[in-house]
């Protein structure tokens, strides 16, 4: 007997973002496949009115990690498919969608759990802030979910072809001038420590990973361009410029 229609959840819904991301991330290249990798970054979530009152967010310090619903905003235009090529898989091999976290989706939604670092008051209201994150600059968010760790963790789980971490070897090296130039820009020791991290997981295309590369790269991060290359299972930065200079 099929359901009576009034029983029925709505086809479609309108979903509006209750706040935005702020991050060291300008473009999708340099974000981490995970939101744990990048320790050294932090991820800052800007609620906007009405949902910036603190009645929103009361009880959520006792969390220490929180799920984000966001959209793949950047790949809006980009559309999706039925089967990707997970990079994990050195990009391949073709799965569903569905059995990947490929961005490229139908709706467009993605889910991280981000662990909460603190609840930082402003003039503006509360703003989270995060350790890690895997989130482009300017990522709307549509939902905010503590992380229960009972219900939320499975220590036995299986992950498929993703079941470990990533490894990476590669260490990162500045080149005497490129460190020069990111002083000069203003680029301190933490960000520089977050610079580090994000290249050692090596954003080259999957087939490029754990090899030489001659190839002369650039990435953008906080308010710099970073040029590298990779030589004998090393990232060397080579040159840092300032956006809009």
């Amino acid at each position: 007997m099929n359901p009576s229609p009034v029983n029925q959840a709505p086809i479609n819904q309108v979903l509006e973002a209750i706040g935005v991301i702020e991050s060291p991330y300008a473009e999708k290249f340099s974000v981490p496949r995970q939101p744990g990798l990048v320790t050294s970054a932090e991820t800052r979530l800007v609620l906007k009115a009405p949902f910036n009152h603190s009645d929103f967010v009361e009880g959520l310090e006792q969390f220490s990690h929180c799920w984000l619903v966001f959209a793949f905003h950047q790949n809006s235009e980009a559309g999706w498919k039925a089967k990707v090529r997970p990079p994990r898989l050195g990009g391949n091999q073709k799965l569903g969608v569905f059995a990947t976290r490929s961005s490229f989706r139908p709706n467009g939604l993605g889910l991280s759990v981000m662990e909460l670092a603190k609840i930082e008051q402003t003039p503006n209201g509360p703003v989270l802030v995060f350790k890690g994150g895997d989130l482009v600059n300017g990522t709307p968010v549509y939902d905010i979910k503590p992380y229960v760790p009972y219900a939320d963790s499975h220590p036995d789980a299986q992950g498929g072809f993703a079941q470990s971490a990533p490894e990476s070897d590669l260490t990162v090296q500045w080149q005497d001038a490129a460190l020069a130039q990111a002083e000069e820009h203003g680029l301190g020791a933490k960000q520089r420590a977050v610079v580090e991290q994000v290249l050692a997981q090596d954003p080259r295309p999957a087939y490029k990973k754990q090899s030489s590369d001659e190839r002369i790269y650039g990435v953008t991060l906080f308010h710099v361009n970073l040029r590298w290359q990779v030589i004998d299972k090393q990232i060397v930065i080579i040159e840092v410029n300032h956006l809009g200079r």
